[in-house]
């Protein structure tokens, strides 16, 4: 098991890291059915002086592009070279489906509902077990970056569990445009993170195959605040301006298409839309059909689908729902 021994030195993998050195580790993963072995990239930073240790992945689902994009983008600039303390980077950790663009493992499971994993279950399962056990008992502070999926876009967002005060007060150090409440999913390595005692942001931004420069930039800008608010960002860093307050979304609702047809998306995701705007319009492919889509009720966008073609019943826009104020009676009680 991964562990930080009385003398600062960090054994993860089976290799010893010193104080003050890196290291590029591969995690050996599974064989391919030539017998090939497939490696994750652990890539470790580690300052002379002690500190936290905090696990940055991406890429748990193969084709959610811009996270990995975001990690390599810290690496790439050395904003994973701490002040203090240890950074591990994961850029890609479903190394299997980023090879193939899928969003699931090569035995057909999403690697996000199989956490901690079994020794000896499916090769996912096997996989999240040896992660849980090899690398996750170092971390102090993980941060995980996810998209949307299939054509659905994301605002650039974090996630957290509603009345989580702790996690909320990095959500606002982290300062994505939007927080949005969400209940932890079961088996998913957020629920993982957190019955292990872990401090977990999850974010979520863009759309799965493709690489959205808006969306690295708030995943990078969030990785610095947190790392300069732990005191590991190197003071030659600038970091960005606040200038707008992230956006706390209590409910939301999918508003979803009530025919089939060509989908023509007319406002841009994260907007503010009033009740009755015109948001979409829903054609067939022979000019002879057009139907428009209003908001049902005034809220931000969250999630758009991007998809040009959708069936009734398809889920096309992610609309927050306004808090309901409470009448004077209700303040009271």
């Amino acid at each position: 098991m991964a562990h930080i021994d009385k003398n600062n030195i960090l054994e993860i993998l089976g290799k010893k890291i010193m104080p003050g050195q890196g290291a590029m580790i591969n995690l050996n993963m599974a064989k391919l059915y030539t017998t090939t072995s497939v490696e994750v990239p652990v890539i470790i930073e580690r300052s002379l002086k002690p500190g936290p240790v905090v696990l940055i992945t991406a890429g748990i689902h193969g084709d959610e592009l811009n996270g990995v994009e975001i990690v390599r983008q810290i690496i790439s600039k050395n904003i994973n070279n701490p002040v203090k303390g240890t950074i591990i980077c994961i850029p890609i950790v479903n190394v299997f489906g980023f090879l193939n663009l899928a969003r699931a493992f090569p035995d057909g499971r999403d690697l996000n509902r199989v956490f901690p994993g079994t020794k000896n279950g499916s090769l996912a399962s096997r996989f999240a077990y040896q992660f849980v056990h090899k690398i996750l008992p170092v971390a102090d502070f993980c941060i995980d970056y996810h998209t949307g999926g299939a054509s659905r876009f994301n605002v650039a967002q974090l996630r957290v569990v509603k009345g989580d005060q702790k996690s909320l007060k990095f959500a606002e150090i982290f300062n994505a445009p939007f927080t949005i409440y969400s209940k932890t999913i079961s088996k998913s390595y957020r629920e993982t993170c957190q019955k292990s005692g872990k401090m977990v942001l999850l974010f979520e931004g863009g759309k799965s195959m493709d690489s959205n420069k808006e969306i690295a930039k708030h995943g990078v800008d969030g990785a610095m605040r947190i790392l300069s608010h732990l005191g590991m960002l190197k003071p030659r860093f600038i970091l960005p301006e606040i200038t707008v307050k992230s956006i706390i979304i209590e409910n939301s609702t999918w508003m979803r298409a009530k025919y089939s047809g060509l989908l023509h998306i007319k406002i841009t995701c994260g907007k503010h839309v009033e009740k009755g705007e015109y948001i979409a319009t829903i054609t067939d492919p022979y000019g002879k059909f057009r139907h428009k889509v209003i908001a049902s009720h005034s809220g931000h966008i969250i999630n758009v689908n991007e998809s040009p073609i959708v069936y009734q019943g398809d889920a096309i826009f992610h609309l927050s729902i306004p808090p309901i104020p409470l009448n004077e009676e209700q303040a009271q009680e």
